[in-house]
């Protein structure tokens, strides 16, 4: 028998076979292939799922590229990450939490390669099973896992050309015999960039407005970071109902920045008052460890089962700060010349432990539920140093010593019940929050001053999700959730973090956490078409704030009062033909600030849209090919307005060596249309700024898989509980 091939694309609910004709016939079949290729966007009742394989663009990329251009999320010109247009998403590896936030957590997402990346979950409104922290939701990146028996594995070659070159490479192995499971993944980056940032301010009399003097800044940075990522694990199944694991894993980044500089001071006649050059050079090493620790029972075929977590995670990291910055007057004649070093160590500790278990009951009933404690410890210090020739002399007002501990403890019930059309879910979850803190100021002070604060509450973060299945072809969902966004533990710190001698980055003791209340309202039709209202309250807002003291800017995150949050997205997915496949994701968001900032008012507000398109193509002889793109328009956040920016790439490949290998090729920003513009008025300041990236890259993948291969085989690796911890960890870096 032979018959057309035919294809069943995602959103196809039915297929009508041709009149099939059999004739006997004796054969005796060699193999039997079933060959599935999952979409590049899955929308599911409750979350988005991204596969990250089935889009040749990704070849030869990180996971901070694929999250660029995944439905609902941007990145803003830090590394921030925003979900439907709102900041604070908590970012997890394998249902654990990654430890890490703002430019750090960016860093680590550029160093992972999207070849050791098998999908991204993307859930705006999670279930009471997770952690509450994440004021728009969680994205889960799940790593690959192979499940066939014996020695398996694959291996990726990239080499990435823009401005500079960015070589790099994976390896991934796994070994399954008996009752035991043995995994290893590697991986090596050599980052080379440069980000150019001009920055103007007009400083205003505070009476009439007028302009008072004139702040320009030119700044060109080059930076270099080999980054390292390991993780090995072992899986041992006691019997086919009970398994225990650990996971060892580790990552490094040495990250040099060389940063030059040209500042002009003028008055309000624009006439120039003084010029200033600034070198400077940041040598900045970030390493951790960590081990994870796992059981696993089923007790039956029902689905009833225990789970725990033992984590421990440490951090460490050093940064040696050189700042040299010589004034000149109008005909260039040397006014004073200063240089600055600091030394900046640090070091977390993060022990957590968690249990969950899962019983489904007759009649469609099921019951979760599950305990958590973890704490935080972290130890900062901040020396810095006047230097006059050999001669370093601590610099007294700057230098700083700064204590933190934390403990969550929480416990969550889950409860989820089918009837008929209808899926029902509630659930609670309560944690209870206890911190404190020290500074201690310097050893060089005559008296040493302990700033110290301390605080306890207990919050509470009910959920709920109604799902009605009208016909095969319409679905209806509501959902409802309240979520909390704490501080990340350098925002906390209260240093000086110099960029510059004119920009400071400080922390804030004092900042409190935010809570939103969300509410969403989807239908989805044919498995193809989803629309989605949202509307989020956001009590206790903080963001990125920036106060003036001189010619200088301090930048802090700071709670500014309330932001109301309501939009519309749209999602299309479907094969257009048996060739061509089309993924569109649209949102429009409205976003409305209101509170007080160092003492003035505030109530701004702003539409943003924002849209991503992806499209496909499948050819013969192994061919594939792939043509994507960004845009978002001008948007808001706290007192940052952002200019339109998006991006274009295109990527193809073939298979090669009978489907084990594959060749890829992708430009990426084609138009080089990614550069951040944007605006800031603050106190008596109007600020303009634009930044511009090695960002237009092109980009060859080989990669190479080996040993006993088997379709579908790919799973989620167990590691962790820690989930919200990790996602609070901030560090500089201009990757």
């Amino acid at each position: 028998l032979s018959s057309e091939v035919f294809t069943i694309g995602a959103g196809l609910n039915t297929f009508e076979l041709p009149v099939q004709i059999m004739k006997k016939q004796n054969t005796e079949l060699q193999s039997v292939a079933v060959v599935f290729k999952k979409p590049f966007i899955e929308q599911k009742s409750d979350r988005i799922v991204v596969n990250v394989d089935a889009s040749p663009a990704n070849s030869g990329t990180s996971v901070m590229d694929v999250l660029e251009k995944s439905p609902g999320v941007s990145v803003d010109k830090d590394g921030n990450i925003s979900l439907k247009g709102k900041q604070g998403v908590t970012i997890m590896i394998d249902d654990r939490p990654t430890y890490m936030t703002g430019a750090q957590l960016a860093v680590y997402l550029k160093s992972l390669p999207s070849s050791a990346i098998d999908q991204l979950e993307i859930m705006s409104n999670p279930s009471a099973k997770y952690d509450a922290a994440g004021n728009s939701g969680i994205i889960n990146i799940k790593t690959k896992k192979n499940k066939a028996r014996g020695f398996n594995g694959s291996t990726t070659m990239t080499y990435t050309q823009g401005e500079y070159a960015k070589p790099g490479g994976s390896l991934n192995l796994n070994y399954r015999v008996n009752q035991f499971n043995i995994f290893f993944n590697g991986g090596y980056t050599y980052w080379q960039g440069f980000q150019n940032l001009d920055i103007n301010r007009n400083y205003l009399n505070a009476g009439d407005k007028q302009i008072n003097s004139i702040f320009t800044q030119n700044t060109h940075m080059i930076f270099r970071s080999p980054e390292l990522n390991l993780k090995v694990g072992m899986d041992y199944f006691l019997d086919s109902k009970t398994t225990l694991g650990i996971v060892l894993s580790g990552y490094q980044n040495d990250e040099t920045n060389n940063s030059q500089s040209y500042i002009s001071l003028k008055d309000g006649n624009k006439v120039t008052d003084s010029l200033v050059q600034s070198f400077g050079n940041m040598q900045s090493l970030w390493s951790n460890g960590a081990m994870n620790l796992n059981f696993r029972r089923q007790f039956d075929s029902s689905g009833r089962e225990l789970t725990a977590d033992l984590d421990y995670i440490y951090y460490k990291s050093s940064s040696s700060q050189l700042f040299q910055n010589n004034t000149y007057d109008p005909a260039m004649t040397p006014l004073d010349s200063n240089t600055l070093s600091g030394d900046l160590p640090s070091t977390i500790n993060i022990y957590s432990f968690k249990t969950d278990y899962s019983h489904p009951f007759q009649h469609d009933f099921k019951l979760e539920a599950g305990l958590k404690t973890s704490f935080v410890a972290t130890d900062n210090k901040a020396n810095y140093f006047n230097v006059s020739g050999t001669e370093y002399m601590p610099d007294t007002t700057k230098t700083n010593y700064f204590v933190y501990h934390e403990n969550i403890n929480a416990a969550y019930i889950n409860l989820t019940k089918k009837y008929k059309k209808w899926n029902f879910q509630a659930g609670l979850r309560v944690e209870n929050t206890n911190y404190d803190g020290h500074q201690y100021g310097n050893i060089y002070t005559i008296k040493n001053n302990d700033s110290s604060f301390k605080k306890s509450y207990v919050n509470a973060f009910p959920t709920a999700y109604v799902t009605y299945e009208l016909n095969d072809k319409n679905t209806f969902n509501f959902n409802f959730g309240r979520r909390i966004d704490r501080p990340d533990y350098g925002d906390l710190n209260p240093f000086l973090f110099f960029l510059d001698e004119y920009t400071y980055q400080a922390g804030n003791p004092y900042l409190q956490p935010q809570i939103s209340t969300n509410i969403e309202l989807s239908h989805t039709y044919h498995n193809a078409l989803t629309t989605t209202l949202n509307y989020s309250n956001t009590q206790n807002f903080f963001a990125e704030t920036f106060q003036q003291d001189g010619h200088a800017t301090i930048v802090r995150r700071g709670n500014i009062g309330k932001r109301e949050s309501g939009g519309l997205a749209v999602s299309f997915n479907m094969p257009l033909t048996k060739w061509w496949t089309t993924t569109v994701y649209m949102n429009v968001n409205y976003n409305h600030f209101t509170g007080e900032l160092y003492g003035e008012a505030l109530n701004v507000e702003a539409v943003t849209g924002m849209g991503n398109m992806t499209n496909m193509f499948k050819f013969s002889r192994g061919w594939s090919a792939e043509l994507s793109g960004w845009y978002r328009t001008r948007g808001i956040e706290g007192q940052v307005y952002i200019q339109p920016l998006g991006q274009t790439s295109a990527a193809i490949a073939k298979q090669i060596m009978k489907e084990k290998g594959s060749l890829k090729l992708g430009l990426r920003d084609i138009f080089y249309t990614q550069q951040v513009r944007g605006s800031i008025d603050f106190q008596q300041t109007e600020a303009t700024f634009y930044n511009t990236r090695d960002t237009r890259q092109l980009s060859l993948t080989f990669t190479y898989r080996f040993g006993k291969v088997v379709q579908g085989a790919r799973n989620n690796r167990h590691s962790g509980g820690a989930d919200d911890e990790s996602n609070r960890l901030k560090k500089g870096g201009n990757n």
